[in-house]
């Protein structure tokens, strides 16, 4: 429980923590204050999108549609593991859900079945929408959860919070199955693993210059070039040979 972070602070808890950020236009000042309040917050919720293209996923969620107005969420996280900032304050991404869980996540202990909705979310959590279809055939690249890890760890790390205040929308709402696909045993593993270590230990980027490979980067940054496979992957780099100068690369630890 905990007044919401400043923008600023927020960006830098991301930023602090290895997210590569993307900021929207106007994102920290489109919400929907206006109606309704926004806090205190109490957990981070994860959605997926039921959308495909990367570009489309994010114009969707920091405008919204008609019967449902924007901003849909705070970060799009893209297949590529770039987190889209598109709104921040109260934004349409939880609903209506159950008071007993949210009781549960303030208290930080296991949640019980999500089967009423009588509170508000929109008013209490953090949300990031993951662009994928939902149908549970679409692939969840390795950068996409990763950056779902680190979003996670570094708004629980700023608040004080662990891993139980980390949540689905299927947790939430009844009805809802997102994020669908999410191996969410092995994704709060992760984020309580990541708690424990310090800001950023986990990643550092990297920013390709001319004549870069990812076997130089590899030797260079790593101290292996055989390893340049763990950064194309991490990186989801459909084609490894085609980098481009000033693209930012993410490098798994050393």
């Amino acid at each position: 429980m905990a007044p919401p972070l400043s923008a600023g602070s927020f960006l830098d808890a991301l930023r602090d923590e290895g997210v590569t950020v993307v900021e929207v236009g106007d994102w920290r000042d489109h919400n929907r204050n206006h109606k309704g309040a926004w806090g205190p917050v109490h957990g981070v919720m994860i959605h997926h999108t039921v959308t495909s293209g990367s570009a489309r996923t994010v114009a969707i969620c920091r405008d919204g549609h008609p019967t449902l107005p924007g901003p849909l969420c705070h970060g799009v996280i893209t297949k590529d593991g770039r987190v889209h900032l598109v709104g921040y304050g109260r934004a349409n991404h939880a609903g209506l859900g159950d008071d007993d869980v949210l009781q549960a996540v303030i208290a930080e202990r296991a949640l019980p079945p999500d089967n009423e909705a009588n509170t508000d979310g929109n008013r209490h959590f953090y949300g990031f929408e993951c662009e994928n279809l939902g149908d549970g055939e679409d692939p969840w690249p390795a950068a996409q959860l990763l950056a779902i890890e680190l979003v996670a760890t570094a708004i629980c790390r700023k608040h004080g919070w662990t891993v139980r205040s980390v949540l689905r929308h299927l947790d939430w709402q009844p009805g809802k199955v997102d994020p669908r696909g999410v191996d969410w045993a092995a994704m709060q593993a992760r984020i309580t693993k990541r708690l424990k270590s310090k800001p950023g230990t986990g990643t550092s980027t990297y920013t390709v210059r001319k004549g870069d490979t990812l076997s130089t980067i590899a030797r260079a940054k790593l101290g292996d070039a055989a390893r340049w496979r763990e950064i194309a992957k991490l990186n989801n780099l459909p084609d490894p040979d085609e980098l481009k100068v000033g693209q930012k690369l993410k490098l798994p630890k050393k």
